[in-house]
C-alpha cells in the first residue's frame, strides 16, 4: 500500500538537477525563466534539488570541458536509476561556438546516454517545458520498466 502511494507521489513531481558544464549562462538564465511564474514548470510537478542524489532528471549546459568533465561524470553516476538526461541548448549537443577550442571535450554524448535534446542557442522557454515534459513521460517509462523486473 506505501509503495503504491510513493510510486503515484515520485511520479507526479520530477526533481531535477542542473549542471553547467562551462556554459555561456544563457542557457542556465532560460531554465530559471521556466521556473518562475511566468511559464511555471512548477505546475507540471517539476523542482529543483540541490543535490544529485534526490533528482530524477539530469539537465546539462554548456559545452563538456576538460575541468567540467570529471565531475559530470561523477554526478551523474550519484544520480539513482532510473535517470533521465536532458541536454539543454546546442553546446552539449556540438560544443556550438566553443567547438574545436583545446579546453572543449564534449559532446556530452561521449560521456552519457541523453535521452531529450533541447537545440539552440539559447533556447525558447516553451521549448524546455515540453523537453521537461517529454523527460517526465521517459522517466515514467524507465520506473514501469523496472517494477516489472
Amino acid at each position: 500500500m506505501f509503495q503504491n502511494m510513493i510510486d503515484k507521489s515520485m511520479a507526479k513531481s520530477p526533481w531535477i538537477f542542473h549542471v553547467n558544464a562551462g556554459s555561456c549562462n544563457g542557457c542556465d538564465i532560460e531554465l530559471v525563466s521556466v521556473l518562475t511564474p511566468r511559464y511555471d514548470a512548477e505546475r507540471l510537478g517539476f523542482r529543483l534539488t540541490g543535490t544529485p542524489r534526490q533528482a530524477d532528471i539530469v539537465v546539462v549546459s554548456g559545452p563538456i570541458t576538460s575541468q567540467t568533465r570529471d565531475r559530470l561524470v561523477r554526478t551523474l553516476a550519484q544520480v539513482p536509476e532510473p535517470r533521465v538526461v536532458v541536454s539543454l541548448g546546442s553546446c552539449p549537443r556540438s560544443g556550438n561556438v566553443f567547438k574545436g577550442s583545446y579546453c572543449v571535450d564534449g559532446p556530452l554524448e561521449k560521456y552519457t546516454h541523453v535521452d531529450v535534446s533541447v537545440g539552440g542557442c539559447t533556447p525558447k522557454p516553451e521549448a524546455i517545458v515540453a523537453a521537461l515534459a517529454k523527460a517526465a513521460e521517459i522517466l515514467a517509462e524507465k520506473r514501469k520498466e523496472m517494477r516489472q523486473k
